[in-house]
């Protein structure tokens, strides 16, 4: 667990899949009005996000908030647990084109299958800046999937990337080929992301990444090559 600003925490989930660590990393705002996650990994991680809220010094009565940035499995899979453990006093908020996919209405456009329904309690748009932990922009990153929206804390320079980027080994990279939908406007969204003043990523797949972003961006878009 890295600290970014006194109001936001970079998180991990350590989890299991048939035997097989799979660990993804995301945020934790927390303000005088609750506490904000982005994300909830994959099915049945009830207990392991309550045991890492309550390391960060947030106990799960404590949450307010959870921003979805996309419909991916590996990202809602636990929402429906979360809603149910607070006693639906918890906010679900994701872009308005992944509302209905949230909501069971549509299948998923990965796994054809429909998601449990979850109520979804603000549609965001690209641009929003909610008023969460002193300024928290939407950015609406299509490409990986169409609803994808990526997180830009202002008071510290933090995107929160979703699967728009990915990292490794400190480096960062560009979105996973093998699982965008739209490689040319998934590449698009990483050159609308370089007009940010951004001086850390935290990549869902891959962690935390600090240093020259901008210059780092441009090449990614200068030598990421698409297919479609």
């Amino acid at each position: 667990m890295a600290s970014t600003d006194n109001r936001l925490q970079a998180i991990a989930f350590e989890m299991d899949v048939n035997g097989n660590p799979f660990v993804v990393h995301t945020a934790l705002l927390a303000d005088e009005q609750g506490a904000v996650l982005v994300d909830t990994g994959i099915p049945g991680q009830l207990e392991l996000i309550r045991g890492v809220l309550e390391q960060a010094s947030v106990p799960l009565a404590k949450l307010s908030t959870i921003i979805i940035t996309h419909q991916d499995r590996d990202h809602i899979g636990s929402l429906p647990e979360l809603v149910e453990a607070t006693g639906g006093a918890v906010q679900v908020l994701a872009h308005e084109v992944g509302v209905p996919y949230l909501a069971g209405e549509i299948p998923l456009l990965k796994s054809k299958q429909l998601a449990v329904p979850v109520q979804v309690d603000r549609a965001l748009r690209d641009g929003d800046v909610l008023p969460v932990a002193r300024g928290l922009q939407v950015v609406h990153t299509p490409g990986h999937t169409p609803d994808h929206i990526s997180l830009y804390h202002q008071p510290s320079k933090t995107l929160i990337a979703g699967d728009a980027l990915t990292a490794a080994d400190g480096v960062l990279h560009a979105f996973d080929p093998r699982h965008t939908l739209e490689p040319r406007t998934a590449l698009a969204s990483i050159a609308k992301l370089i007009e940010l003043d951004i001086e850390t990523v935290i990549a869902y797949h891959g962690g935390v990444v600090t240093g020259d972003i901008r210059q780092r961006l441009r090449e990614l878009v200068e030598t990421t090559n698409v297919t479609n």
